[in-house]
């Protein structure tokens, strides 16, 4: 995570704010040491972290992903060019037993924000996470198990949901099994 500084532009908006790590902790529900964590490029935040701090800070999701060109009407991103997410850590610190990839982080301003997911394990603990903006998966490979609103849906590859998500949800590998997935996010 340290290469694409993801850390750096959100202590960076905080530092703009004037906010001190527990303000952001408050209004975001994260404990500080974890916004610490993550400004120090330590742990990787999930997406649903992510996207709960870009929307107290209001700016795009992409913006973490972005590199500093201008903006472009379209953008083509070669599968070596990808900027890949490991070691996603939980709010308690613990493994998620997923690591992602920002398939677009050059276009600005975009409406929906495109990540293959790669779920490597069976995850310990079934934490569920919800923010604002919609969903949509679509399993590439393996049999997924999402948690969602309280019910367990099991997706085979080929399958796909599309889901509000503000709805609780936590996708994992059904059977432990490496699972890869289209995951489309909006705000």
């Amino acid at each position: 995570m340290s290469d694409y500084n993801i850390g750096a532009k959100i202590k960076k908006l905080r530092l703009a704010k004037k906010l001190t790590l527990q303000a952001v902790a408050r209004e975001t529900g994260f404990s500080p040491a974890l916004i610490s964590q993550i400004e120090n490029n330590n742990v990787s935040p999930p997406i649903a972290t992510l996207s709960k701090i870009a929307k107290f800070f209001d700016v795009k999701i992409g913006l973490f992903f972005a590199d500093d060109e201008e903006e472009c009407r379209y953008e083509v991103v070669r599968s070596d060019e990808r900027k890949a997410i490991p070691r996603v850590i939980s709010k308690a610190g613990t493994s998620q037993g997923y690591s992602y990839e920002s398939l677009s982080f050059r276009k600005q301003n975009k409406k929906m924000e495109p990540f293959l997911l790669t779920v490597t394990e069976k995850a310990l603990e079934e934490n569920t996470y919800s923010h604002d903006g919609e969903e949509f998966l679509f399993i590439m490979k393996g049999t997924a198990e999402l948690l969602l609103d309280e019910k367990r849906i099991f997706l085979d590859e080929g399958d796909c949901v599309y889901f509000d998500s503000s709805l609780k949800h936590r996708l994992l590998s059904k059977d432990g099994g490496e699972v890869k997935v289209l995951a489309v996010v909006t705000r």
